[in-house]
């Protein structure tokens, strides 16, 4: 077949002319030849927060870290000392320069050695998706590759090919993997200097890996930013950029929320996978499950789930302590289906409420009483005789409940609960009974907090939800409001232990201590703790209060606080509504694309004095001014928040743009 295709181009060639026969022949052989891009196609994955914030990464199978990115999503000047570096005629050449050739063959025909390759970027891009040993033939089939990638892809996707598969040093390929190994930081954010070392690197990646041998990769870096035509800076900016250090070891990779990231990167389509989650919220509710291990016994985990109470959106999601021995690392505790305990009460209650079957102030009986030939007992052992609804539920009280579920229906309670999202798993061959009412059946963390998230937002239920996008929630009405606001006036009450208040929250433990809950809201967050054992064995003495709720607290003690009015929180159906003049950020909006140079954030409404950061970092401000100055120190994206004396908090994800 190949020598067939030879003589047709022969034929071709001898027709048409030289040039339009080459041109045919090429076309030809392009589609008889494709290039192989499935290196370029399998690649990890990244998995960003609701801003763009990277999470977690993933590599790419045989645990390759080669992340997808394209030229524009990296800062110009890295896109600028590249080019200049290694193919200054890139943007002229269709794949192949006959200049950079020639001049190559002619300093080994003068040297005996070779003194430069002469290999373009595409060349670059084709060898690093099809290696083959170095020598002529594979520098021809190089050339001709580099063609097809130019007519196949354009300079973007060479740019990509290359920025996503140039070697890093180790186990590490492209300028996003080594972004974050060598500095810790996104590549979008990579300063001049830094972005310099990643064009060096690639040339020799074993022997300029920066933390075996530093002297060679500064030394490699420098010669990137002192090359003629590398970038047009300001000789200050050109001493500075090489004045600055370069890193001595290898960071770790993001892995925030990797119970999630996995989840959602089965079956994701794309290549960086947007979730509904806060970086921020994450890293600080990962930290709040570590301290809680310390002091835990062993094979114990702890999972946390923390929603917006009214989007229904997953900001964080703890799944227990990732591969740890001992502790069922691997599994995400949010998704186990355990026993709630007393913990759908608050729910149960709000039902009853909304069809009349009590009030706050009905009075109930707690004193001993069969159910057919079931004789639920209190937690305590004792009985508390006549106490109102209202008390029955914030003592968690388990014969009010039982009499509550059977005046109810426990079918409608397990319908209400399917419609919230949360079906009750029962054992086998069961069906809905008065049980439910003390946890008698299996439901999730995650889905534990959509029911609470519905008794703190007047009743509107559905699942959570952990990618972004779509229609805003509405939710169904399962409860009318007044019966959710009565159950979230009872339960809003301050914790044992300390914590912040306005929280309504509530325990729950199931049967012999293996697990250990607790659930609440306020105004803006739903939140759930699950504390246990993976294997299901039980803690002698566990109990949801014990263990759970001073994990709860903390929860939400580092949480936004909610907007309060003048007569302090309320917690009800719309109180999470900001005041008239709470606080605002007026500049830069979010979502905002600004220049370089000195910007003026401006806020508006709140409480003084204000705090204003920038990725966390404070910018001075003198505290009263509702005002502050800040110069980003290059092109990238930041995280601009303003914080007020009432705990007020906004926040926007802005990009800077380099001066072009």
């Amino acid at each position: 077949m190949r020598s067939g295709m030879g003589r047709f181009g022969l034929w071709v060639a001898l027709v048409l002319g030289p040039a339009a026969g080459a041109l045919v022949l090429f076309l030809v052989l392009d589609r008889v030849f494709p290039p192989d891009l499935s290196r370029l196609e399998t690649v990890g994955r990244v998995v960003v927060d609701r801003e763009g914030r990277t999470l977690s990464a993933l590599p790419a199978p045989g645990g390759v870290w080669r992340l997808p990115v394209g030229a524009e999503e990296v800062p110009p000047h890295l896109v600028g000392l590249l080019v200049a570096a290694e193919d200054r005629r890139f943007w002229r050449h269709p794949g192949v320069d006959p200049i950079a050739l020639g001049r190559a063959a002619f300093q080994w025909a003068r040297a005996g050695r070779v003194v430069s390759g002469g290999s373009t970027l595409s060349m670059q891009a084709a060898r690093l998706l099809e290696p083959r040993p170095r020598n002529l033939r594979s520098k021809a089939i190089e050339a001709f590759r580099a063609v097809q990638l130019e007519w196949r892809l354009g300079k973007p996707g060479v740019l990509r090919a290359w920025l996503t598969l140039a070697p890093m040093g180790g186990n590490l390929e492209g300028v996003r993997a080594g972004a974050l190994a060598w500095f810790g930081r996104p590549v979008e954010r990579v300063s001049v200097a830094e972005a310099a070392l990643l064009v060096a690197v690639p040339r020799r990646p074993e022997a300029l890996r920066p933390d075996r041998h530093p002297v060679a990769a500064r030394a490699a870096r420098d010669a990137v930013l002192v090359r003629r035509g590398a970038l047009a800076l300001p000789e200050v900016e050109r001493v500075a950029a090489l004045a600055e250090g370069t890193p001595d070891s290898r960071r770790r990779m993001p892995g925030l929320a990797p119970h999630l990231a996995r989840e959602v990167a089965r079956g994701a389509v794309g290549d960086v996978v947007r979730t509904s989650l806060d970086a921020g919220t994450q890293r600080v509710m990962e930290g709040i499950a570590r301290e809680a291990l310390a002091g835990l016994p062993e094979r114990a985990s702890v999972a946390i789930v923390v929603a917006d109470l009214r989007s229904r959106e997953a900001r964080a999601v703890v799944g227990g302590e990732w591969l740890a021995e001992g502790r069922a690392g691997a599994l995400d505790l949010t998704r186990a289906v355990r026993s709630p305990g007393s913990a759908l009460k608050p729910l149960l209650y709000a039902m009853a409420f909304d069809r009349g079957l009590a009030r706050p102030g009905s009075v109930m009986e707690d004193l001993p009483r069969l159910f057919g030939d079931w004789a639920p007992e209190n937690f305590a052992r004792g009985f508390s005789g006549r106490v109102t609804a209202a008390s029955a539920l914030r003592q968690s009280l388990n014969l009010p409940a039982v009499a509550l579920m059977e005046a109810l229906g426990p079918i409608r309670f397990a319908s209400a609960m399917k419609r919230l999202g949360a079906p009750p798993r029962m054992p086998p061959g069961a069906g809905a009974a008065l049980p439910l009412a003390l946890g008698g059946a299996g439901v999730t963390l995650r889905e534990l907090v959509g029911v609470m998230a519905a008794v703190g937002d007047g009743g509107r239920g559905g699942p959570l939800r952990v990618l972004p996008g779509g229609a805003p929630f509405e939710g169904e009405a399962v409860v009318r409001a007044p019966a959710a606001d009565a159950v979230a006036g009872i339960l809003t009450q301050p914790f044992p232990g300390g914590g912040p208040e306005g929280v309504a929250w509530k325990t729950g433990t199931s049967w012999g201590g293996r697990d250990a809950l607790a659930v609440g809201f306020d105004a803006r967050h739903a939140a759930g703790v699950w504390v246990g054992r993976p294997d299901g064995t039980a803690i002698p003495g566990a109990t949801g209060r014990s263990l759970a709720l001073p994990v709860l607290a903390r929860v939400f003690s580092a949480l936004p606080s909610a907007p309060r009015a003048a007569e302090g929180p309320v917690i009800a159906r719309g109180a999470g509504a900001a005041p008239v003049d709470g606080l605002r950020l007026l500049f830069p909006p979010s979502g905002a694309v600004i220049d370089e140079g000195a910007v003026t954030i401006r806020a508006a409404g709140g409480r003084r004095p204000f705090t204003f950061l920038v990725d966390g970092v404070p910018v001075a401000s003198g505290g009263a001014r509702r005002e502050a100055g800040w110069v980003p120190p290059g092109p990238g994206f930041y995280r601009v928040t303003v914080l007020d004396a009432e705990g007020g908090v906004v926040s926007a994800a802005v990009r800077v743009r380099g001066v072009e």
